[in-house]
């Protein structure tokens, strides 16, 4: 089954908190050299422990170029914007608009939820402005990074110059929200994980694509939604993630909210939304009640 990007409602606002859209497919990917089930998840933005279990592979195991893989990348759209950046933090997903157009949606690595019962690595939400891009940055290491560095035992660095062991890579762009940067990473496998100090990673292979296309100035939102429900052509679709963070007091409470907000909840199946607030594997399903014949 294929979807296309489906545009409902496009109002001329800066922000829309709604956006009935749904991205991605179900798919085959066939593995490359070099792959790993880790970096093919970091690439398509989809679990790779959900992607082994579908494919019936052992995770321990090596993966051999020119395999097929199933894979589903279906998602919902969170937030709509006439032009600008919505990252969604559960989602570890970055929408990027252009002309009420959505121009990229990319996988990205975002803030570790704890380090040693600390939490101030974790991304925090807001409204950014886009202030300045760079290409090779020096990174100025932050107090708290070089203080990780003295209690693993680490040589304690201030500066690490462009090259190939800074870890903002390549290409950065820097953020009104104080210490958040959108950067390439040095860490491939990192990307679609949680397991930055805040900043957003992003592959090489769509870094270079966003540093082009996002400009000064560029208005932008990180937000919190770890489940998500669009209405596409008559179909409800349902979308549920880890509440990684561990803000949502009540997930089904949160889901129903939503549903009833949508005005179908007596058009969904009850027994699919359960089950995937129980899995919570990341895909956009059609949860749309069907009775039997």
């Amino acid at each position: 089954m294929r979807y296309i990007i489906f545009i409902i409602s496009v109002l001329a606002i800066p922000y829309v908190c709604h956006a009935d859209m749904l991205i991605g497919e179900e798919t085959v990917y066939t593995i490359k050299k070099g792959d790993g089930l880790i970096l093919i998840g970091a690439r398509l933005g989809v679990n790779w422990r959900a992607m082994a279990k579908e494919n019936s592979i052992d995770w321990r195991m090596t993966i051999h170029p020119g395999k097929p893989l199933r894979v589903n990348t279906q998602k919902i759209v969170p937030k709509e914007m006439e032009n600008g950046i919505v990252v969604n933090i559960p989602d570890r997903m970055l929408y990027f608009f252009k002309n009420r157009n959505l121009r990229m949606a990319l996988p990205v690595g975002l803030g570790m939820p704890e380090w040693r019962d600390m939490t101030e690595w974790r991304t925090p939400e807001g409204k950014f402005t886009v202030l300045w891009k760079d290409i090779n940055p020096t990174w100025y290491v932050p107090l708290s990074i070089q203080k990780k560095m003295q209690i693993l035992g680490h040589e304690v660095k201030t500066i690490v110059l462009p090259g190939p062991d800074n870890p903002l890579g390549k290409y950065v762009i820097k953020l009104s929200i104080p210490g958040i940067m959108i950067h390439e990473t040095i860490w491939p496998t990192s990307v679609y994980q949680f397991e930055s100090h805040g900043c957003i990673r992003v592959l090489l292979e769509h870094m270079q694509s966003l540093f082009d296309e996002v400009t000064v100035g560029t208005k932008g939102e990180i937000i919190y939604m770890p489940v998500k429900v669009a209405v596409i052509k008559g179909r409800v679709f349902l979308e549920v993630h880890n509440d990684i963070y561990g803000k949502i007091k009540d997930m089904k409470a949160l889901a129903n909210d939503l549903i009833e907000k949508a005005g179908v909840s007596d058009r969904i199946d009850r027994q699919d939304v359960e089950r995937m607030l129980k899995e919570k594997t990341g895909i956009a399903e059609d949860i749309t009640f069907n009775p039997l014949p």
